[in-house]
């Protein structure tokens, strides 16, 4: 029988710190994540500097509690994966800062993990028939992608926002609608309540550049309606913005992931990224890849927002490829992806 491979996942990249052991790349033995989202919603955003003094807080707990859940201790580690960028620098050097001295004192294999090639392989987890090539949409607060997966490492970027991320743009929308942060969940909890069709907002593409994105004049549109309601001195149905803007970017998203799908021959599609949680979005995109046979795949909402077993589900695949970092390892902030 083969002998099984776990790999310690560190995850600090922006306001959640993570510890997971994965096994063989899909199986979670344990997963814990510490949230600072109460902390931040006082100051309608993430606040770096207490990010970071957050994670230098409870980064040993989170390890140490992982290890514990997996009923597992660190000479049964085969390799620690960490994410190194994209992220706040100051967040990410304290994983990074972790990882490095546990694989100095009980000699573990280090690898960095790019952190949105950690959220593509959150699908790896429940979903033990996925294999590249495929599709994937990569939706979070920094991030709007379209990223072809063509083997397990190896990816190639389809189509990026040109200015705001998807959720960026719905964090901004529910500040202005008096919603707070974070503002994916709660316009999306609100949208229910309201028409999506009640506000005729932009859908805008990119001149040349059928797969990017774009978001700014969107989140202008919903701004500048707001502001004419008020010069009006007309009530602002607030459930009906949140409906109609969420409406606009989940077409958006829709329309050229599935053009991509098609054009470029793809039979899979998975979502990706804190964003992929929307219920609305992971229920268009389904019933748009139904239509034309192809294959879709989301992970559950607590493998969609930052966790480290997507971060050792993609260490597991680099340690197999033989990818090891050096105990010079940095943050990398603005890291691109498939940059090593």
């Amino acid at each position: 029988m083969e002998t099984p491979i776990k790999i310690l996942g560190i995850e600090s990249s922006c306001d959640e710190t993570a510890a997971a052991v994965i096994i063989n790349g899909r199986t979670v033995a344990s997963n814990v994540i510490s949230s600072q989202i109460e902390i931040h919603k006082l100051y309608g955003g993430v606040v770096p500097e207490i990010a970071s003094r957050k994670h230098i807080e409870k980064v040993n707990q989170v390890i140490e509690e992982a290890l514990k859940e997996a009923e597992t201790s660190l000479d049964e580690i085969d390799a620690i994966a960490v994410t190194y960028g994209p992220g706040l620098v100051g967040a990410l050097l304290v994983g990074l800062s972790a990882a490095k001295a546990i694989s100095f004192a009980k000699n573990i294999p280090l690898v960095g993990v790019h952190h949105i090639e950690g959220h593509i392989s959150a699908n790896y987890i429940e979903h033990p028939d996925l294999e590249p090539p495929f599709l994937c949409l990569v939706v979070s607060g920094g991030h709007t992608h379209l990223v072809a997966v063509k083997e397990y490492g190896e990816y190639e970027i389809i189509g990026r926002t040109r200015d705001d991320a998807a959720g960026e743009a719905f964090d901004k929308v529910a500040r202005a609608i008096g919603l707070g942060y974070p503002g994916g969940p709660k316009i999306d909890k609100l949208s229910k309540e309201g028409d999506s069709s009640a506000i005729a907002f932009p859908r805008a593409k990119v001149e040349n550049a059928p797969y990017d994105f774009s978001f700014s004049g969107l989140k202008s549109a919903v701004l500048n309606y707001i502001n004419s309601c008020q010069m009006k001195g007309e009530e602002v149905n607030k459930a009906n913005v949140a409906a109609s803007f969420q409406k606009a970017v989940i077409d958006v998203l829709v329309e050229h992931t599935m053009n991509a799908a098609k054009n470029l021959g793809y039979k899979k599609v998975a979502i990706a990224g804190g964003v992929a949680s929307n219920g609305n979005l992971k229920q268009a995109l389904l019933k748009e890849c139904q239509k034309e046979n192809i294959e879709f795949y989301s992970p559950s909402p607590i493998y969609c927002t930052d966790n480290a077993a997507m971060i050792a589900v993609a260490g597991y695949y680099e340690y197999q490829k033989g990818v090891r970092s050096g105990l010079d390892l940095n943050a990398v902030p603005n890291l691109k992806i498939g940059q090593r």
